[in-house]
């Protein structure tokens, strides 16, 4: 059975954000990273706080993730975009990396925020 990688990212948000970081994050962010080609696994509020946010993306290698990731946030249309306003509510953030098998990401895509926009 074929396995890829996830990348689960979880972020602290200023308090009082998380709705303005979402919408944005949903007119904004993820048209854009659909437009590079990521896997946007899921994503939303976490439900454990007010400030909590995640995002799940996978890929086929770490290597994919680390050329992916430095192609889009390098991108001009990242940094000229809406980079400052995301950046503006993040207080901080982390990743993991997991490997998983394709049913795990099938269930994941069922979490989180609807990202069928």
């Amino acid at each position: 059975m074929a396995r890829r990688w996830i990348e689960v990212r979880s972020y602290n948000l200023k308090p009082g954000t998380r709705q303005s970081f979402h919408d944005l994050f949903l007119r904004e962010a993820l048209p854009m990273l659909k437009r590079w080609k990521v896997d946007v696994v899921s994503a939303g509020p976490s439900p454990q706080d007010d400030v909590s946010y995640f995002l799940i993306r996978a890929y086929d290698s770490v290597a994919d993730r680390d050329r992916s990731q430095d192609a889009f946030y390098g991108s001009d249309e990242w940094r000229k975009g809406p980079r400052e306003a995301i950046l503006a509510f993040i207080e901080s953030f982390t990743s993991v990396m997991l490997e998983v098998d394709e049913a795990t990401i099938q269930d994941l895509r069922r979490t989180g925020a609807d990202l069928s926009r």
